[in-house]
């Protein structure tokens, strides 16, 4: 990442909670920043929505990377779950090639859109030490019990020993029932205790991946996975939880919640979730059939960098469609900025540079931030100027703000 003129005046970052509904600070002002961003499930990677998501939390990175602070980016993978033995089961595939090839593309996506690497991208399979250390706190504090009351069987989580239970997404207990059933809960699953009790541990099923534990052989539920790792990697109260809004519940209302008992004390300061993208109206799934891959249009000679200007022409927490149109107005934009950036000279660059830190650092405003750019770079070719260095530092402050490569 370039480095930028250094200010004592760049505003620390404000992004909105969604526990509390309202903008906060997030981060430090000096020292480590620390967050959570939850990874992909490797059977359909890297679509559209995903590289949103990534995107968006690669900004409040590169923000805080920009005011000094180190970072501590944790990002899981679900390397083991449904989906990825049902989709390895009706390609042909083991489940764990699958996950490794998903893997690596994604992680070569990634790169393509110039998205910072986590300092620490841990699998669910080779956490399971951790997962099952933490099913055991949380068994010892009588947070968690079996279906059935026998040893070996599924393990669930109480959410009625969390009092904060509900804080996160704001939902009625109708509301939440019917989502967690659409989202993988079984409210309906006779012995539990509540509706809302989550898997924490699935007992070993024929024909299944499972690892031996003290808990009997099996796997663990999704929710648990993210907790036992962002406490490992991070600790309680570390200062972002983020991923996409069909996260907010259950998984990460689960997930703080577990790690809260875990803890006695909050399991993040604030959560930041990005807006879903659709296509033609939809939203993109697999069961519609309607994934847009990065992979394709890289492959299809899309410029990568104006794949990403198509995604930050949007406020990250917004719902959008993705169209081709999106992406021709992206390229032209793009266009536009290299050849300003190529210029002997330009516009000075020190109003655009507080105008992309300013928008950034409310709310992670990239719209804002890329009509600024968009001035500078227009006014910059239809007039003479005399600024030698300002193409420079308007290149560098695009790599090292937007992450968009000129």
């Amino acid at each position: 990442m370039p480095s930028l003129p250094q200010s004592s005046t760049v505003p620390r970052l404000q992004a909105f909670d969604t526990a509390t509904q309202q903008l906060v600070q997030v981060g430090p002002d000096t020292g480590t920043a620390s967050i959570y961003v939850c990874g992909i499930t490797p059977y359909d990677a890297t679509h559209i929505g995903h590289a949103n998501t990534y995107v968006a939390f690669d900004l409040l990175h590169r923000v805080w990377r920009g005011r000094g602070l180190e970072v501590n980016y944790v990002q899981n993978v679900t390397d083991i779950d449904d989906p990825l033995l049902e989709r390895a089961a009706d390609i042909g595939i083991e489940w764990a090639e699958l996950a490794e090839q998903q893997i690596q593309l994604f992680r070569e996506d990634m790169a393509a859109l110039n998205v910072l690497p986590p300092q620490h991208y841990v699998g669910a399979v080779e956490s399971m030490p951790l997962i099952v250390d933490l099913i055991e706190d949380l068994r010892r504090r009588q947070a968690v019990y079996s279906v059935d009351d026998s040893e070996f069987e599924d393990l669930y989580f109480a959410q009625g020993s969390d009092p904060d239970f509900g804080s996160l997404a704001h939902l009625s207990e109708e509301q939440a029932i019917a989502i967690f059933a659409e989202r993988g809960g079984d409210p309906d699953r006779g012995g539990k205790k509540a509706p809302l009790d989550c898997l924490v541990w699935l007992h070993a099923r024929a024909g299944e991946p499972s690892w031996e534990s003290v808990l009997g052989a099996g796997r663990p539920g999704w929710h648990t996975e993210c907790t036992a790792i962002a406490l490992d990697r991070l600790g309680p109260g570390f200062d972002v939880q983020a991923g996409g809004s069909d996260l907010i519940f259950p998984h990460h209302e689960m997930s703080a919640a577990q790690g809260r008992v875990a803890a006695d004390q909050p399991f993040a300061q604030a959560y930041l979730h990005s807006g879903m993208v659709g296509l033609d109206g939809e939203k993109m799934s697999k069961s519609k059939g309607n994934l847009v891959f990065v992979s394709r249009l890289l492959a299809s000679e899309v410029d990568p960098m104006a794949i990403r200007l198509a995604l930050l022409a949007h406020h990250y927490r917004d719902d959008w469609d993705w169209t081709d149109e999106l992406l021709v107005s992206a390229q032209s934009r793009l266009s536009l900025w290299r050849e300003a950036v190529r210029l002997d000279a330009g516009l000075n660059a020190d109003e655009v540079l507080v105008q992309m830190r300013g928008a950034l650092a409310d709310d992670l405003d990239a719209p804002a931030a890329l009509a600024a750019v968009d001035a500078w770079a227009g006014a910059s070719v239809a007039i003479d100027s005399d600024d030698t260095e300002a193409p420079a530092v308007v290149a560098r402050a695009c790599d090292a703000l937007l992450g968009v490569m000129l």
